[in-house]
Order: structure tokens, then sequence, then C-alpha cells
């Protein structure tokens, strides 16, 4: 009786890692959908794009036209993709409601993120390694909030991840497909090079053993992505013209807030406990007995590169807090002994020095308590985080958003007319709601600047209400006769209703459509 007992216990030892991923994998995706689920709208405004995109690929083709921005790098003549992995890994979520698609497929993508997160601690036999990913879900508040939006930053986070993972496992090999991939997926790429770079420095200063190969494979995967690529070779020179200004910090207008840096007291309010589990691992690492090990280095320099950059960039917030907490987890490792494991060895000695029948001694309630007080931990910070997170999230403007002003354009439009918008991130929601029309300015400011800075600087004058009689401007210099504005823009609203040629149409509570009508000379 006793040893088919045993035998048991061994049978589900042998599936444990299985079971409890499918445990892990259900209580993430239950807690990402309440979050996700609390507000009917999407997270932040460029997940109405991504979902419009992935839409049009599914009707038309993979690389579908882009009339949309012909004033800007985006042009039909220069369009490149830097989605384009990601555009077509949420075509199967553009079979129903676009916008339930595009939250599926966030909560979806971020479950993948984080039980990455989990493959690779259990790899590295961390103690509690599903505990350590619930963490996640704890660590920062921003960090739900930015898992929570329908773009790339939860692919990108998962495929840096499985680099590490392959990296610590000295499976090199396998960073030229992920490198390669990541490049079609996201022009964050050049994080997967640093890492690699990362872990190259570390292996050399903690074994003092210098190998390239991780580094090589990286740039091999980098380079054929970028050369075999949809758009080659439009997004080379697109990729320059974005991401070069912004970390050379050249760009002289305003962009999204999330490429500039957090307030101290705003970092502390949303990330506490973010800050807190790298200074417990920096703690951890004074309480080890040994000396630091490969992979904590490797963590440690990564945790400490992305923290840098987070204070330059909010969007980094994505990647520093999981890194913190991967670190911690590496650095508390040799501190906590693996339960199920001491459970087992003590078994099998007390099979080698006793009778089958006095197995039962295996259990200890010490191994077991380092895990109840992460378990009490946790249970408190996602409680904490994830209230945080469903307010932040109730904020979110709503999905109609100039549903009413778009349809009035398609239904009094010719096919392909040019509007000029007053805000350039209501690009995204009109594209949404009206891919009918073509527009200025979108999804970056520096896209429209970076074609023609004279056109930008005039487009910005006439949005703030400088232009005295904007009607001729815009329908000479900008090819649009028709005026879309939000409520906001009382400056240009009031010049408009001095300009004789400009005439509403349309007006609700959330937009007004202008008509320019040049009258006679």
């Amino acid at each position: 009786m006793e040893s088919k007992k045993f035998m048991r216990k061994e049978y589900v030892q042998k599936y444990e890692k299985w079971l409890s991923g499918m445990l892990l994998l259900a209580l993430i995706l239950l807690v990402l959908s309440l979050l996700q689920f609390s507000t009917p709208n999407l997270v932040g405004n460029d997940g109405y794009y991504h979902i419009k995109i992935a839409e049009l690929m599914r009707i038309e083709s993979l690389k579908p036209d882009f009339p949309w921005l012909p004033l800007t790098i985006l042009n039909p003549g220069e369009f490149s993709d830097h989605h384009f992995l990601f555009h077509v890994l949420m075509i199967p979520f553009t079979l129903g409601d676009l916008v339930q698609g595009a939250k599926w497929a966030s909560i979806i993508f971020a479950s993948f993120a984080f039980m990455c997160v989990w493959w690779l601690l259990r790899n590295q036999r961390v103690p509690y390694a599903g505990l350590w990913t619930l963490g996640l879900l704890a660590i920062s508040e921003a960090f739900l909030y930015r898992m929570s939006m329908p773009r790339t930053q939860s692919l990108s986070l998962a495929l840096l991840v499985l680099g590490l993972n392959f990296m610590l496992q000295k499976k090199y090999g396998y960073l030229l497909p992920l490198s390669f991939l990541f490049v079609w997926l996201y022009d964050a790429f050049p994080l997967m090079v640093v890492i690699a770079g990362i872990y190259v420095i570390s292996l050399w200063l903690v074994e003092k053993e210098l190998h390239l190969q991780p580094l090589v494979f990286v740039l091999l995967g980098v380079t054929f992505g970028l050369l075999i690529n949809p758009y080659f070779p439009d997004n080379i020179i697109f990729g320059a013209r974005h991401v070069i200004p912004k970390v050379l910090g050249e760009a002289d207008v305003r962009v999204g807030n999330e490429w500039y840096p957090y307030e101290t007291d705003q970092l502390l309010e949303n990330s506490p406990l973010g800050l807190l589990v790298f200074l417990a691992g920096v703690v951890a690492l004074g309480l080890r007995n040994q000396r630091m090990d490969t992979r904590t280095a490797v963590t440690l320099f990564i945790s400490i590169f992305f923290g840098l950059m987070l204070f330059q960039s909010r969007r980094f917030i994505e990647y520093y807090p999981p890194f913190a907490l991967i670190f911690c987890a590496m650095a508390c490792s040799p501190l906590i002994s693996n339960p199920w494991r001491s459970y087992i060895e003590r078994i099998q000695g007390d099979r080698r020095e006793k009778d089958v029948g006095e197995v039962s001694s295996g259990w200890k309630i010490a191994d077991w308590l380092p895990g109840f007080l992460l378990l009490v931990i946790l249970s408190s910070g996602i409680f904490y985080t994830g209230r945080a997170a469903r307010e932040n999230l109730s904020d979110t403007r709503p999905a109609g958003l100039y549903s009413g002003a778009s349809q009035w354009l398609v239904e009094n439009t010719p096919r392909g007319t040019r509007v000029f918008q007053t805000d350039w991130d209501d690009f995204p929601r009109l594209l949404f709601h009206n891919s009918w029309n073509t527009y200025l300015i979108g999804l970056d400011p520096t896209f429209m600047q970076i074609k023609d800075p004279d056109l930008f600087e005039q487009w910005v004058a006439i949005t703030r209400g400088e232009a005295d009689f904007p009607a001729q401007d815009i329908f000479y210099d900008f090819a649009a006769q028709y005026i879309l504005t939000d409520l906001k823009h009382k400056d240009f609203i009031n010049r408009a209703g001095e300009d004789a040629e400009i005439v509403e149409v349309y007006r609700d509570k959330e937009a007004i459509v202008y008509q320019v009508q040049l009258l006679a000379d």
C-alpha cells in the first residue's frame, strides 16, 4: 500500500510542472481579464489603430495599402509597418467585434509574457517559481496598465525573457530565429542586442570566459530580420527616422507621454514594489554565503539598465519591474529551499534507511514557511496593485469617441477626401471609425515634422489659433476641404468662427466638423 502511495507521489512530481503551469496560467488569465474588462473601452489610443490594421490585413492582404497619412514619413511611397508581425498575430482577433477582440489579444499576449517569466524561473530551478511569477501582478500598477494595452510591449517582454532563458541555458542557436522574429514584431529589437551584450560581459566577469556566440547569433538574427523583410529597405530608413531622434534627445516637439520620465513621486506611487524588490535582491546578495553566479549578475545588470532607462522614459515601466523581480528571485534562490525537492529527497533517504511504512516523515512545515510568507505578501500586493490598476483603467476614453463625426464624413465626402485634424493623437480612433478618408498626422507628430518641417510648424500654428484666417492655408497648403476638431481647441474654434470661408457642418458633444468653402474672388 505504502509502495503504491509513494509511486503516486513520484507520478505527481513528474507532472507537477505542467499541473502548476496550468493552474498559474488560469490565475493569470483570471486576474488580467478582471482588469481588462473593468472598462468597456481599450486601454490607450494606439490599440484602435493596431486592431484596425489587423482587420485590413485580413480583408485585403498582409501588405494593405496605407493612404491615410500622405504628408508624413508613413506616406504610401515610404510606408513601413514596424509592427508587422504583431498585426499578423492580431488577425484572429478581428473575426468578431474589434474592441472585444483587441481586449482578448491584450489578455492572451500579456499572459504569454508572464508564463515566459515562469518558464525562465523554472528552468533556473528557482524555488516557488509560480509565486514569483504571480508577483508580476503585484509589482507595479503602471506595469499592469501597460500590459493591458493592445500593443506590442507584452510580446516584446516575452521575447526578451525567452532570449535570456536561452542564454542562461546556453542554447545560443535559438537566439537567431528569436531575434529575427523580434525585428518583424517591433522596433524595440535593439534591446535584445543589449541583453546579449550584458550576458557576454557578465559571463566574462563571473566565470572568466569570453563567449561571443550569444551576441553573434542575436546580431545575425537582427541583420536577417532587417534585410529579409516585407518592407525592405523602407523599414531601415523608417527605423532610423523614428528612433534615433528620440534616443539622442533630438526630437524638439512634444510626443506621447510615454517618451518622458516619471516624476519621482509618480514612480513611488505607481511602482513601489518594483523598487523594493530590487532593493530586496541587493540585500539578498549580501546575505548569501557564496559568490554571485552568472544568472544573478546578468539579471542585476539588466535591472540596472532598465532602471536607468525608466528614469529617462516612462515607457520602460514595461521592462524594469519584471526584470527587477527576476533578479530578486535569482538573488534569493540560494536562501530558500525548494520544498518539493526537499520532500522527495527526504522520502528517498528514508526509503534507503527505513521500512517503507515509515516514509511519512518526509513532510516538514519549515520547508513551506517561506512560500507561505511569500503568498501572504503577494496576496496583499495583488489586491492593492490590482485595485489601483482597475481605477486607472476606468478612466479610459470611450471607444465610440469621434464615431459620430467619422460617420458623417463617411456619408458626406468622397472616398480619400483629406481631413485636417487638430490633434495628432486622434488618428488611431479616427482610422478605427473611418478608413474612408485620409488625414494629416498621426501615431507620432515627428512623422510629419521629419517629412516637412515647415508644413508641420504651419499645422501647429493653425491648431493653436495663431492664424487669423486659416481657410485658404488649409485648402491650398494641406489640400484639405474638411476639418475635424475636438471641443477643447477653443482658440482654433474661435478662429474658425471668424473665418467666413469655414462653415460648420456637424457638431456633437465630442467634435465639430467644418467644411472649407472658399468665396469667389
